[in-house]
């Protein structure tokens, strides 16, 4: 019921309430409310592509949580999913020792390997070197 009641939302939500948003992240930081305001800043993100410089950003942020959101921001995305932000995402996010850093690269490259099975299995030959083993295992579930 409440990813239903959050789909609903996202469509009146704007670019300024990105802030509002971050400030949830922040400040209600767990992985039980992060892992459903993920889709909603990744919604918010897709309808306004000059928001994706703050997603960069937050990858680089020292607040865990943010990284997370802006790591899986574009989960259930298929074909729309913009690879290149992600990789540029990703890419900033590895050689980390945070399970919940890695555990969310791991459930982007899988989510997106239902689409692009190709691309992720790159993505991991490219970077396993750089890659906790627990992104690795996540990422090559369905690979």
């Amino acid at each position: 019921m409440a990813a239903n009641y959050l789909k609903a939302m996202q469509s009146y939500l704007t670019k300024d309430d990105l802030p509002k948003l971050e400030r949830l992240v922040v400040t209600k930081s767990w992985w039980d409310t992060v892992d459903i305001l993920d889709r909603v800043v990744g919604s918010l993100v897709a309808n306004h592509p000059e928001l994706e410089e703050v997603l960069l950003k937050w990858s680089l942020s020292d607040n865990i949580w943010l990284r997370r959101v802006a790591i899986d921001n574009q989960l259930l995305r298929k074909e729309k999913t913009n690879v290149q932000l992600m990789e540029k995402i990703l890419l900033n996010n590895l050689d980390q020792t945070e399970f919940f850093i890695n555990k969310a690269i791991g459930w982007a490259l899988r989510d997106y390997s239902k689409t692009n099975p190709e691309w992720v299995a790159r993505f991991i030959e490219k970077n396993k070197k750089r890659m906790a083993e627990l992104s690795i295992r996540e990422a090559s579930k369905y690979l």
